[in-house]
């Protein structure tokens, strides 16, 4: 024990924070994050995915919005006589046992022309012989909202409505709400922190009076955009309004009051005034501190039966589709705007939400997260951090890692089996951070304490080997020289074109910040992302190599991607530099692969870590003739060689400067099956080029580079570069021996 110390002190600290943070003395956003998303995978892997055959969700979809030529009833919102007639469809015909609307009629339906009509009886017509007795007696076939009522006296239908958050003032309060399921005063002296509106839009008075009843579809998103739960009381004006669900429920099993569910006086409860659950008849809905109850997805979209609305006016539903069923009336179309992000998809209809609600309510399985899951969060960290914190300072590190994961995995199962089976929901994420925390801090701390004997050695490598593997070299330093030696590896160069016109038009001052920005981007690419190693910087030229001093398996792969990531990188940086008013840049690199010495090499006043040889040589004269032949990247063969996943193009076979063998020069084009077909096209084409130009047929090749000029008219290789060699050779010619190479004369 006085040897850990003050390992198991950091431990203790550590739990202290997470049992504060459970006590909610203070809260840490990032563990609120977690868990919200912990949440959600939870929901994701315990939900039935099956279809609830009770609920049918009559949809004012694409379809039902197309014009009436089409087969659809036209933009919404519709004729409210034609909603009538839907629900005559609905209840005489198919039989169906409740629908709720998921729409608010706030506005009167002009559609008919009755009120100017009206207006005509007034003014213009007022002395007209016999208008006013035909407009009354035509009044009852014009007055819509009434045709719309008649439909819904006497028959099970529920009419939704929205709270909204515009402050209190004309025109922000519209419509008539249904009468308060709750009444004021209620909750006084309680501690309920219900959601509170200033302002609602209603339905029109003549319609809710109509209907049975009538709910809110207010959902406020948690802090994180995603929808999770439904209040099911909302407070207004000291009243209380039940949510669309709510009152469909009520309705469905006989109307019964809401009765507020308290803990009563159990010992751990009798000082809480919280309200903990809604009892609705023989239901019992679990609620937060919010009054809200937590959403029972059932899957993703489509989780309950669609039928197209037009499909229901035209009887194009089979009977038993619709009989005896419950029915919401809602939208999936994008233009209505109904639509949410929740933890089982980014775009889910908003009626489907009410949907689950009901299918969770008549099946009873609605999660609960209690007051006391606080307690019980307490409880459950106090033991496992306080059983973390003093066993692994005493553990090996082998041992250390298997008590972590068999705590970590005791965590997992258990609150997963009460979350599913129990519909109880622990806390799970702090749980977690707190145990991976005190997993890290003891093997952090043993690092740092038993690293101090390589802490000369890891010195020694850092005088040579970039910072970035320094760490994996010194975990096994033995596997590790610095004395030169000859290997396979993959050697990369780019540079600036054209730099010191750029530098010219700069201020010395945006000239540092341009290289700056620019070397500190490429690097990055290189070293953070493809784990390269950066050899040095000349001006704005970069070197970098792979396969050394970590051995890399895949080097050729990781220097190509990070070469194609450069150029992505470029066109990124551009756009920042032409905001600033700096002049763009383009960028040509070279890649090339083969044997090379690599080591530590230099003079006696200064040494570096680097590499030399023929192949290196090549991978810089290989960049410097991408602008040559007009490409970005351009490789040797070996590379290409060592890729076979991406699919490149032979340029040409060259003969650099220093050499007197041929090489051959490649272009990536993108990986293999990914590349689009006009591409493709054009590399064909060049190949055919390529072999009539080889075989010095020159009246053909020119042909064919006609062809490929037309593809690709801007491209050097094609305009410029072998128009002009081929006029060359064609007054020159190379002789029978010719093996198609090139002879560059400069680097």
């Amino acid at each position: 024990m006085k040897k850990n110390i003050a390992r198991i002190g950091l431990g203790v600290a550590l739990v202290v924070l997470f049992l504060f943070h459970a006590a909610k003395w203070f809260e840490l956003p990032l563990i609120q994050r977690l868990e919200a998303i912990v949440y959600d995978t939870r929901l994701s892997l315990t939900m039935p995915r099956t279809l609830d055959p009770r609920i049918v969700i009559l949809d004012i979809d694409e379809k039902s919005l197309a014009e009436k030529e089409q087969g659809g009833e036209g933009r919404w919102p519709w004729p409210r006589d034609r909603l009538a007639t839907l629900l005559d469809k609905l209840f005489d015909k198919y039989q169906i046992a409740i629908v709720g609307f998921d729409v608010v009629f706030a506005e009167r339906d002009e559609s008919s022309g009755l009120k100017v009509l009206q207006q005509l009886a007034q003014k213009e017509m007022k002395d007209v012989p016999g208008f006013q007795a035909t407009l009354k007696q035509l009044q009852p076939q014009l007055d819509y909202d009434e045709i719309f009522a008649a439909g819904m006296r006497n028959r099970p239908v529920v009419l939704g409505y929205a709270f909204t958050r515009e402050p209190e003032q004309a025109g922000s309060t519209k419509g008539t709400l249904p009468v308060a399921v709750v009444a004021a005063g209620t909750f006084s002296g309680k501690n309920i922190a219900f959601n509170s509106y200033p302002s609602h839009t209603a339905n029109l008075e003549v319609l809710q009076k109509a209907a049975a009843s009538g709910g809110h579809f207010s959902l406020d998103p948690d802090p994180d955009g995603i929808l999770r739960r439904v209040p099911m009381l909302t407070e207004y004006k000291g009243a209380y309004y039940e949510a669309l669900s709510l009152a469909i429920v009520r309705i469905i099993i006989g109307l019964p009051q809401v009765m507020p569910g308290y803990p009563g006086d159990k010992l751990w409860s009798k000082n809480y005034s919280g309200l903990e659950w809604l009892e609705v008849g023989p239901i019992k809905v679990p609620v937060d501190e919010g009054v809200a109850a937590l959403i029972p997805y059932r899957g993703k979209q489509k989780s309950f039966k669609y039928v197209s609305a037009v499909d229901v006016l035209s009887e194009r539903v089979d009977v038993a589709d619709l009989k005896n069923k419950i029915v919401l009336v809602g939208t999936t179309a994008p233009g209505l705007l109904d639509l949410r992000a929740t933890p089982v998809e980014s775009v889910y209809p908003g009626v489907e939400v009410h949907a689950n609600m009901i299918s969770g309510m008549l099946d009873r399985n609605i999660k609960q997260k209690p007051p006391y899951v606080i307690g019980a969060e307490f409880v459950l960290l106090l033991i496992a951090g306080l059983f973390m914190a003093l066993l692994l300072p005493v553990l090996s590190p082998t041992k250390s890692l298997l008590v972590t994961m068999g705590v970590l995995l005791a965590v997992l199962v258990s609150n997963l089996v009460v979350f599913h089976y129990g519909n109880l929901v622990l806390p799970l994420a702090s749980g977690l951070v707190m145990v991976l925390l005190l997993f890290a801090l003891n093997m952090s701390y043993g690092f740092f304490v038993e690293a101090r004997g390589k802490n000369q050695i890891t010195g020694l490598f850092g005088q040579y080997v970039p910072p970035e593997l320094v760490d994996e070299m010194a975990r096994n330093p033995a596997d590790f020289s610095m004395a030169p030696r000859a290997e396979e590896l993959t050697v990369l160069f780019s540079d600036v074109r054209g730099f010191t016109t750029i530098s010219e038009n700069l201020s010395p001052e945006d000239l540092s910040a341009y290289i700056n920005d620019y070397l500190t981007t490429m690097s990055l690419v290189i070293r953070e992302k493809h784990r390269g190693t950066l050899d040095k910087y000349i001006g704005d030229a970069i070197m970098a190599f792979w396969g050394a001093p970590v051995r890399d398996t895949s080097h050729a792969k990781n220097g190509l991607l990070a070469a194609m990531e450069m150029q992505t990188a470029a066109v990124k940086l551009n756009e920042k530099f032409k905001a600033k008013g700096w002049p763009t840049f383009k960028i040509g690199v070279g890649v090339n692969t083969g044997v090379m010495r690599v080591g530590d090499m230099g003079s006696t006043i200064r040494r570096a870590y680097t590499v030399m040889g023929d192949a290196v040589n090549l991978g810089a004269r290989l960049e410097g003739l991408t602008k040559e032949y007009g490409v970005e990247i351009m490789v040797g063969e070996l590379t290409k060689n060592a890729v076979p996943d991406m699919l490149f193009r032979e340029l040409d076979k060259v003969r650099v400067k220093g050499k007197d063998e041929a090489v051959t020069v490649y272009e990536p084009l993108g990986v293999q099956g990914q590349v689009d077909k006009k591409k493709l096209d054009e590399v064909k084409l060049y190949g055919q080029f390529l072999r009539l130009y080889r075989t010095q047929d020159w009246d053909q090749a020119e042909l064919q580079l006609l062809n490929l000029q037309k593809m690709a008219p801007d491209h050097v290789l094609y305009s410029h570069m072998f128009a002009d060699r081929i006029s060359y050779l064609r007054n020159n010619p190379p002789g029978k021996a010719w093996d198609g190479a090139f002879t560059f004369t400069h680097k």
